[in-house]
């Protein structure tokens, strides 16, 4: 009896929660390892939140494929939208942000936008300046 409560606890343990996982899109999302969107990325990955790339770069980080952020890529259940591309940069992609309805958008180091973040709030949308890497670090992700 003992030995079937031990596997029980055990498969309890390795079984991570849906409501625990969060969708994120990375907006500017880079196959450039030397990048912060590609460490947050793998970290992202590594802490089972399921990302979707977003961004101008061709190519792959974690083995998925980098969407095209100019063709505006139709995406659903978004739970986080975390940004690494500079305000001035933004402003051609706001209204497509908006457009996934995300529960919060996390501007990262040096991606802060107080008027960009004002529109998401008007919606509902909790945004943050914060650093992804160090909310993943921290469990406060």
């Amino acid at each position: 009896m003992a030995f079937q409560n031990e596997e029980q606890q055990a498969l309890s343990d390795s079984t991570t929660s849906t409501e625990d996982k969060k969708n994120t899109v990375i907006i500017g999302a880079t196959p450039n390892p030397t990048r912060y969107a590609y460490f947050a990325a793998q970290r992202l990955n590594q802490h089972d939140h399921p990302i979707i790339p977003v961004g101008i770069k061709k190519g792959q980080v974690e083995k998925i494929d980098i969407l095209d952020l100019r063709s505006r890529p139709s995406l659903s259940n978004v739970d986080t939208v975390t940004m690494y591309i500079n305000p001035t940069h933004q402003v051609e992609w706001e209204d497509y942000i908006l457009s996934l309805n995300p529960k919060r958008i996390i501007f990262n180091p040096g991606t802060e936008n107080p008027s960009f973040a004002a529109r998401a709030n008007k919606r509902g949308i909790e945004t943050l300046n914060a650093c992804t890497l160090v909310m993943l670090s921290t469990g406060t992700y």
